[in-house]
C-alpha cells in the first residue's frame, strides 16, 4: 500500500489533525496551573468516558465475534452434512478467514488514522454485514470458502481499529481493563452465539432456507442495523465529545499529555516503518500467537469438543454457554487487577499456566463431565491473556499514534495468522488428543517469550534510570525529552 508523504496532506488529514490537537498537545505551564486534575477528577472523567464508549464499542465487537464464530454454531446446527464438509473440509473454510483478516489490519489502523473512526468503522462494518447476509445463499463448499474469504477481510478492521481508538482516549495505565472488557464482549458473543444458534436452527425450512442458514442471515441484519446506528453515535477525538464538558475536556488532556507529544497527532510514513522494524513488537506477536491459536480454537470448536464429549447437538450448543461466560468474567476481574497493579506479563504467564491445567484435564479425562470443567478452565485461563497483551503492546509503543496504531495491527494482524493453525488442529475426536496437545505446547511459548519480554522491559528500564542518575536527569526535564516517545530517558516500560 502507497502511503502519502507527509508534503500531502489530505482534508481527512487536516480535519484528523486539527480535531486532535488539543487533547495531544503539552498543555502550557499557565493551563497546567489553572487546571488542577485531583483524583476525583481523574476518576470523574474515567467514568463518563466508559459510560459512553465502552457499552458502544463492546457491543461492535460482540458482533464481529458473533459473525466470525457463528460457523461453528452452522457446523453442529447440520451445515456440515448440507455442504458435504467431509475431511477437512471445514477445517479449511475455518482457515482461509485468517489470512485476508491478518493482512489487511495494518492498512486498516493506517486508514482510520487518514478517516475519521466514525466513518471508517461503520463503512467495513456495512461490508461485513452484507458479507455475513449473503452467506446465507451458500449452498456449495466452494462458496463457503469464498464467503469466508471476504468475510476476514472486511471485518479486519475492527479489533485492531477499536483497540488503536481506546489508546487515544484512555491513558495507558487505565487501558487493559478497558480492552479487557471490550475483549470480553467478543467472549460473551460464544456463549450468545450458542443461545441465538439454538433459537434460530428451529427456523428450518423456514423461507426455503435451512436453520443454520437463517443463523447467517439474521447475525448479518444484526450487524448492518448496528453499522447504520454507528455513523450518527460514535464519537471521534476526546476534543470533540460532546459529553464531556470544556473543564472535563482540559481534565483529559491532562491526564494524555503526561506520556503523548506534539508529534503524536502527526501523520508521518517513517513512523509505520518505526513500528515494523521495533523488535519488542515481535515479541509480542509471538506472545499473542500462542494466547490466540488457543481463543480461536475454543471459538471454532468448543460446540463440537461439547458434542464429542458425548452430549447431543442441541445441548452443545446450549452447554458451550457457561464455557465463554467464564472467559468472559474471568478477562475483566484480570483486566482490572493488571490496571491496579500497573503490570502486565505476570498477567500473562499466569493466565496461559491456567489455561494449561485445563488442557491438560480435557487430554487426561475419562469422563465427559471432567472434559467440560477442563474446557472452562482452558477458557478462564487463555482469554484474559490477549487484551493484556494488547494493552501492554500498546502501552509500551510511545512517540506515535499512528505508530501505536501500526503495532496494535501487527500484534493482532500477525497473531491472527494462528487461526490457521487453530483450524487444522482438532481432527481426532473424540479425544482430540493433537489438538489439546498442540494448544498447550504454544501456551508454554507464550509464557516463555512473555519472561523474555519482562526481562528486557526491566533491562531497558535499568539503563535508563542510570542515564538519569548520571546527568540529573528528573520529572522537570520531561517537556525537554517528550518528543523522544518512548527513547526518553524518563519513559518507563511497563512490565
Amino acid at each position: 500500500m502507497s502511503l502519502p508523504s507527509t508534503s500531502q496532506t489530505t482534508v481527512a488529514e487536516k480535519d484528523n489533525d486539527t480535531s486532535i490537537r488539543r487533547s495531544l498537545s503539552n498543555l502550557s505551564k499557565d493551563e497546567e496551573q489553572a487546571v488542577s486534575l485531583t483524583p476525583a477528577d481523574r476518576t470523574r472523567v474515567l467514568r463518563k468516558l466508559d459510560l459512553h464508549l465502552l457499552p458502544f464499542v463492546s457491543l461492535l465487537f460482540l458482533l464481529a465475534f458473533l459473525d466470525r464464530s457463528n460457523i461453528g454454531n452452522a457446523r453442529v446446527a447440520g451445515m456440515a452434512r448440507d455442504l458435504d464438509l467431509h475431511g477437512l473440509r471445514y477445517n479449511i473454510a475455518a482457515a482461509v478467514f485468517c489470512i485476508p483478516f491478518a493482512l489487511a489490519e495494518i492498512p486498516s489502523n493506517v486508514m482510520l488514522k487518514l478517516f475519521r473512526p466514525s466513518r471508517w468503522i461503520p463503512s467495513i462494518m456495512v461490508a461485513w454485514g452484507l458479507v455475513m447476509t449473503l452467506m446465507c445463499l451458500v449452498n456449495t463448499y466452494e462458496g463457503l470458502v469464498i464467503a469466508r474469504v471476504f468475510l476476514g477481510l472486511t471485518e479486519s478492521g475492527l479489533f485492531p481499529g477499536i483497540s488503536y481508538y481506546l489508546s487515544l482516549w484512555y491513558p495507558k495505565r487505565n487501558l487493559a481493563v478497558r480492552i479487557a472488557v471490550f475483549f470480553g464482549a467478543g467472549t460473551i458473543a460464544g456463549a450468545f452465539g450458542g443461545i441465538l444458534a439454538y433459537g434460530i436452527e428451529h427456523m428450518e425450512g423456514i423461507g426455503g432456507l435451512h436453520g443454520w442458514q437463517w443463523i447467517f442471515c439474521l447475525e448479518g441484519l444484526f450487524t448492518i442495523l448496528a453499522a447504520l446506528l454507528t455513523f450518527f453515535f460514535m464519537h471521534d477525538y476526546p476534543d470533540q465529545a460532546s459529553f464531556l464538558t470544556s473543564l472535563e475536556q482540559e481534565h483529559l488532556t491532562l491526564m494524555l499529555q503526561e506520556e503523548r507529544s506534539a508529534t503524536q497527532a502527526q501523520f508521518n510514513r517513517e513512523f509505520v516503518w518505526e513500528a515494523l522494524k521495533d523488535y519488542k513488537a515481535y515479541l509480542q506477536v509471538g506472545i499473542q500467537y500462542g494466547i490466540l491459536i488457543t481463543a480461536q480454537s475454543i471459538m471454532l470448536f468448543a460446540p463440537t469438543i461439547v458434542n464429542q464429549l458425548g452430549y447431543t447437538a442441541a445441548r452443545a450448543q446450549l452447554l458451550i454457554v457457561p464455557i465463554f461466560v467464564a472467559g468472559c468474567l474471568a478477562t475483566v476481574i484480570v483486566g482490572i487487577l493488571s490496571d491496579k497493579y500497573n503490570s502486565r506479563g505476570p498477567f500473562i504467564v499466569g493466565g496461559c499456566i491456567v489455561s494449561i491445567v485445563g488442557y491438560i484435564v480435557l487430554y487426561t479425562h475419562k469422563t465427559p463431565a471432567v472434559g467440560y470443567v477442563g474446557a472452562i478452565i482452558g477458557s478462564m485461563g487463555a482469554y484474559p491473556c490477549v487484551p493484556i497483551n494488547l494493552a501492554w503492546a500498546g502501552g509500551n509503543a510511545s512517540g506515535s499514534d499512528l505508530k501505536r496504531g501500526v503495532v496494535l495491527a501487527m500484534v493482532i494482524g500477525l497473531g491472527n495468522l494462528g487461526g490457521i493453525c487453530a483450524a487444522f488442529i482438532y481432527y481426532d475426536g473424540p479425544q482430540f488428543h493433537v489438538g489439546h496437545g498442540t494448544i498447550m505446547g504454544w501456551l508454554g511459548l507464550s509464557c516463555i517469550l512473555s519472561l523474555v519480554a519482562m526481562w528486557d522491559c526491566r533491562r531497558s528500564n535499568k539503563i535508563k534510570e542510570a542515564i538519569c542518575k548520571a546527568e540529573g536527569i528528573d520529572e522537570n526535564r520531561k517537556q525537554e525529552f517528550a518528543h523522544l516517545g518512548e527513547q526518553s530517558p524518563l519513559f518507563r516500560y511497563t512490565i
